[in-house]
C-alpha cells in the first residue's frame, strides 16, 4: 500500500512536502531556542534543550529522506545541486542551534548573556523568512515574496555579524575569567554560524528563482 501511494503522489509534490517539513522543523527548533535562552527556571531550560535535540533528530530524518528522493527520482522540481544546497543548509541551521543549546547545557551557563538572546532571536527571524520562502517555491513564477524573504535574511545575517563582533569585543574587555570567555564565545559563534547557514539556504533559493521564475 505504501508503495502504491508513493507511486500515485506526483514526484514534485513529494519534494515540496519535504521542503516544507524541513523549514517547519527549523522554525520549531528556532522557537524552542528563543524560549530556552529566555527561560529562568533550570528545569524548563533543560526540557527545551531536550526538545531541541529531538527536533534535530527529526531534521536529520527529513534531510536523509530528501536526499534519498534526489538519488532515486529522475525528475526533480529544481536542479539537484540547488535542492541539495538548500536542504543541507536548512539542516545545518538546526545543527548549529542544537550545538549552541548543547554547549549551554554542557558548560552549565546559568546566566545567558544578552547577546546570546539577541542572536537567538535573529536565528528565529531567519527561520521565519526561510519558511515563507520555502512555502512559496510551489509557485515560483510569482517570486516577489521569495525575493523579499531572501533580502531580509541577508539583512538579518549582517545584523548578526554586528552583534557577534560587538559581543566578542565586550567579552574580551570586561570578562576576566578565561574559561568563561571560551565558553561564551563558543555559544555565540554557533549562533552566528546558524545565521550564516540561513543565508546559505536563501542563496540556494535565490538560485532557483533566477533559473525558474
Amino acid at each position: 500500500m505504501a508503495n502504491l501511494l508513493g507511486f500515485l503522489i506526483p514526484q514534485e509534490k513529494k519534494f515540496f512536502l519535504l521542503f516544507e517539513k524541513a523549514s517547519a522543523n527549523l522554525l520549531a527548533t528556532s522557537k524552542a531556542l528563543v524560549e530556552m535562552v529566555n527561560a529562568s527556571a533550570p528545569e524548563k531550560r533543560n526540557e527545551l534543550i531536550r526538545e531541541i535535540e529531538h527536533l534535530e533528530h527529526i531534521g536529520d530524518g527529513i534531510t536523509h529522506e530528501t536526499f534519498n528522493e534526489l538519488s532515486t527520482n529522475f525528475i526533480t522540481p529544481f536542479d539537484r545541486e540547488d535542492i541539495h544546497a538548500m536542504v543541507s543548509s536548512l539542516d545545518d541551521v538546526v545543527d548549529f542551534i542544537h550545538g549552541s543549546a548543547k554547549r549551554i547545557d554542557l558548560y552549565k551557563l546559568s546566566e545567558i548573556p544578552p547577546a546570546v538572546c539577541k542572536l537567538a532571536e535573529l536565528v528565529l527571524q531567519g527561520a521565519q523568512e526561510l519558511h515563507i520562502a520555502v512555502q512559496h517555491l510551489k509557485d515560483i513564477k510569482k517570486s516577489d515574496r521569495i525575493k523579499e524573504a531572501c533580502v531580509k535574511i541577508n539583512s538579518i545575517e549582517n545584523h548578526a555579524d554586528d552583534i557577534f563582533d560587538m559581543a566578542i569585543a565586550q567579552l574580551f574587555e570586561e570578562e576576566k575569567d578565561a574559561i568563561k570567555i571560551i565558553k561564551t564565545k563558543e555559544v555565540l559563534s554557533a549562533l552566528e554560524t546558524a545565521t550564516d547557514k540561513c543565508e546559505d539556504a536563501a542563496n540556494a533559493i535565490s538560485s532557483m528563482v533566477i533559473k525558474y521564475s
